[in-house]
C-alpha cells in the first residue's frame, strides 16, 4: 500500500533517511532533524512531499520524498525525486515500483511532464531496477553542487561568482 505521509510518519521517515545515508556510505553527512523534516513536509509552506510504502501487516517498508521542479523548455512542472528507499527486509516486494508508479500517476494527473532523480553510479541494483521500468540515464548532464563554505562564500558576495 502507498499512502501520503502524515506528521506521525516523521520519526520513521527520519530513521529511513539515516538508513539510506548509511547504505550510501554517507551517514556522517546527515544533519536533518525530525523537526526540520516536519517543517519541510507539514509546515506553513511545505517545500517537499512524501509517500510511504507499507507492508500488508502495516509496517513501514519505504518512502519517496520529492518536490516540484520546473522545465523552462516544456513550460510545466515536474517531480524531482530526492530519495527513494525501501528497507532491506522489504525489498523485492514491489514497494519501490509502487512508489514510483504513484509519483508517475501524480505527474500524469497534474500534467507534469518529467519525473527525475539521481542515482549513485555504483548502485547497480538500483540502476538495473530503474532501467527495467523504462527510465534512461541522462549521460550528457553532470550534477554540480555548492554546499558549506563554498556556498557561504559565494552567497556572501565574497566569492568570485563570475570569471
Amino acid at each position: 500500500m502507498i499512502r501520503t505521509a502524515t506528521p506521525a510518519d516523521v520519526p520513521a521517515l527520519h530513521a529511513m533517511v539515516c538508513e539510506l545515508a548509511d547504505y550510501e556510505k554517507a551517514l556522517d553527512e546527515v544533519r536533518a532533524t525530525e523537526e526540520q523534516l516536519h517543517e519541510a513536509l507539514f509546515g506553513e509552506r511545505p517545500a517537499a512531499f512524501a509517500h510511504i510504502a507499507e507492508t500488508d501487516a502495516g509496517e513501514t517498508a519505504g518512502f519517496a520524498l520529492w518536490f516540484l521542479n520546473f522545465s523552462t523548455w516544456r513550460g510545466v512542472h515536474g517531480i524531482y525525486l530526492e530519495d527513494l528507499y525501501v528497507r532491506p527486509e522489504a525489498r523485492g516486494g514491489g514497494h519501490g515500483k509502487a512508489l514510483l508508479a504513484e509519483l508517475a500517476r501524480i505527474c500524469v494527473a497534474r500534467g507534469y511532464e518529467r519525473l527525475e532523480w539521481s542515482v549513485l553510479d555504483w548502485n547497480t541494483p538500483s540502476i538495473d531496477f530503474y532501467e527495467s521500468l523504462g527510465a534512461r540515464p541522462q549521460d550528457e548532464w553532470t550534477v554540480y553542487r555548492l554546499t558549506d563554505g563554498a556556498l557561504a562564500e559565494l552567497g556572501s558576495g565574497s566569492g568570485s561568482g563570475s570569471r
